[in-house]
């Protein structure tokens, strides 16, 4: 199991927060960040802002229901929030601003998967990543 910063909308303030991450991880972002320790209102940008620079790119967002800290709500709204910027190029993004039920994939070129279970990397997670970059790369046969 590795981790990863996560894509939820610092914002929200909620889960693994800006002063959270940067105790336990400091090594993932620059010094510049820590001054938004318990400060998240006073973010001049927040996550959605980065899925939005992967545009027109495809992107899945991937989250377990076990995974608090993660905050699976603020990970889909980063993927919806950035809907608008797909769509500027004509791609498809998330359609509604809440997240679909456990274990069902959706989205386009701007994916979610909210898979049942705690933090981890399952084979049902990798059957979704190969099957988001199937219909959206043409990759793996």
């Amino acid at each position: 199991m590795s981790e990863k910063p996560t894509d939820a909308l610092s914002r929200r303030a909620f889960g693994e927060t800006v002063a959270r991450i940067n105790t336990s991880f400091p090594h993932w972002f620059c010094l510049n960040f820590h001054q938004y320790n318990d400060r998240e209102d006073d973010l001049p940008w927040d996550q959605h802002w980065l899925v939005a620079a992967i545009a027109p790119r495809p992107v899945l967002i991937h989250s377990a229901t076990g995974d608090a800290w993660a905050d699976p709500k603020g990970e889909y709204l980063s993927g919806f929030h950035a809907g608008p910027v797909y769509r500027l190029f004509g791609k498809e993004g998330l359609k509604q601003n809440t997240a679909p039920p456990p274990d069902r994939p959706v989205g386009g070129t701007v994916g979610y998967f909210l898979r049942s279970g705690e933090h981890d990397v399952t084979a049902a997670d990798w059957e979704n990543y190969v099957a988001f970059a199937r219909r959206e790369l043409g990759m793996i046969p």
